[in-house]
């Protein structure tokens, strides 16, 4: 795992594969609370399908959603990243600027280990 993950807390749940079924599970287990987000998003990406007759939006509402769930496996990575969202709204240019940093880190990260799997 990436320097970002290291929190010795490990993860909630194994990384699950970039499938339907097992992002719904995930994300139910994990993050409850963005489960209607997360079947808005599946239902634009059918959609999007259908209109550009390509299964790329179905693929990059997994990756999108593949991430999400990378970063809330993680208790202390969600922590971390939530903390820098509300941070980002502060009034102080030099703590925007930190959390900003702290939330791409954290993404980045999340985004190389669902791109490895």
């Amino acid at each position: 795992m990436t320097t970002a993950y290291a929190n010795g807390n490990g993860p909630l749940i194994p990384r699950p594969e970039l499938t339907l079924p097992t992002l719904r599970q995930a994300v139910a287990t994990v993050t409850p609370s963005r489960l209607p987000e997360f079947f808005e998003d599946l239902q634009k990406a059918f959609v999007r399908a259908g209109d550009e007759d390509s299964v790329v939006p179905i693929r990059m509402f997994c990756r999108q959603w593949g991430v999400v769930v990378e970063i809330e496996r993680h208790p202390e990575t969600a922590r971390r990243l939530h903390a820098a969202e509300q941070a980002i709204n502060s009034s102080d240019p030099d703590v925007r600027e930190r959390a900003i940093r702290e939330a791409g880190e954290i993404v980045r990260a999340a985004h190389r280990e669902v791109a490895v799997g």
